[in-house]
């Protein structure tokens, strides 16, 4: 588990690993980041109550270098990722076990059930929880169990992982994606059971989410540059969204200013009707049964479009000029650096 700044989430997130009912030896590794929220210090404290508890250092706070020391420092021919803003089900891990036995594959993963607390968090934990938010990846709710592309956190031969050459440390988002791809190339299986549940606690405001979202969707354009048709059509569609709204603001500008008149205008007026449809669509996820209570819905109306934005925007980045030393900034503060 890779720690940073988790004070509210870790004491649930460790309880919910340290309750799986297992019959083999079994211990928790924690990876602690520079957290500046007491959290190193409730990680110390949890660590002296339960000897299963053990912590290595990640000064350089990044995720996959966290889970390479966690895993180097581990014991047992079986790797389970977890995450400190993550709650396993029970019975996850016996489960995921008993799956990666039955059908021989390297990695198993099941569904990332978002949940809320507040009217924001549950607006972003439904969509979460939607195609229409995450693009419909089976771990965000699929029913079919089967091959799959990657896992969510997984639960992982360590013979493979050794293999293959665990967590690429230059991949600092989609990291578990990259991992999963080449444990495919070398001929392995990835699997996804649908029977797997993980409770996720998504980010808890509107600038943290944007954030979170912009570096992941850089990350992804990163990962197009490197590894291109291999990533799913479903990763393009945030970008061609940016792309629309450039366009239509461009076009109203040289409409307003005279510059775009006549037949010419009216042609290209067209690129305000898919922006017209999307924003049907938002309007009809806010308004569809489920959706919560009135601020619940509102905040629908701009967490959608922030999200599919913020992603896309990060991902034309990330295409054009790369990721560089792009990294998940919503839990810190205001920079955009993996240092507190």
């Amino acid at each position: 588990m890779p720690v940073l700044n988790e004070r509210a989430y870790l004491r649930h997130a460790v309880e919910s690993v340290l309750a799986q009912d297992l019959d083999v030896p079994a211990e928790l590794v924690l990876a602690l980041g520079p957290s500046t929220d007491g959290t190193t210090e409730l990680a110390e404290a949890l660590a002296r109550d339960d000897r299963r508890i053990r912590l290595v250092d990640n000064p350089a706070a990044h995720i996959p270098v966290g889970l390479n020391a966690a895993i180097r420092a581990s014991r047992h021919p079986t790797v389970i990722r977890v995450d400190a803003h993550s709650e396993l089900a029970p019975g996850y891990a016996a489960r995921a076990l008993a799956t990666l036995e039955r059908t021989g594959s390297a990695n198993v993963g099941g569904v990332m059930h978002a949940e809320g607390r507040t009217p924001f968090q549950k607006a972003v934990a439904r969509l979460y929880n939607s195609p229409v938010g995450l693009g419909g990846g089976a771990y965000h709710g699929g029913a079919h169990e089967g091959e799959a592309e990657s896992a969510y956190l997984g639960v992982m031969r360590r013979s493979v992982l050794d293999e293959v050459g665990l967590f690429d440390e230059t991949v600092r988002r989609g990291e578990d994606w990259e991992l999963n791809l080449r444990i495919r190339q070398a001929g392995h299986r990835v699997w996804f059971d649908p029977g797997l549940s993980v409770t996720y606690w998504p980010r808890e405001s509107w600038l943290r989410l944007a954030r979170q979202f912009r570096a992941t969707g850089a990350w992804r354009g990163e990962l197009v540059r490197r590894f291109g048709r291999r990533n799913g059509i479903r990763y393009f569609a945030p970008p061609a969204l940016v792309l629309l709204l450039t366009l239509a603001v461009i076009v109203s500008v040289l409409q307003l200013t005279g510059a775009l008149s006549g037949v010419a205008s009216l042609i290209a007026s067209a690129v305000y009707l898919p922006l017209a449809a999307y924003l049907l669509l938002v309007l009809a996820v806010a308004l569809a049964p489920g959706g919560g209570g009135i601020r619940q819905r509102l905040w629908t109306l701009l967490v959608l479009p922030t999200m599919h934005v913020a992603w896309g925007v990060g991902f034309l980045g990330g295409v054009l000029k790369g990721a560089g030393d792009t990294v998940d900034a919503s839990r810190l503060g205001t920079r955009n650096t993996p240092l507190p």
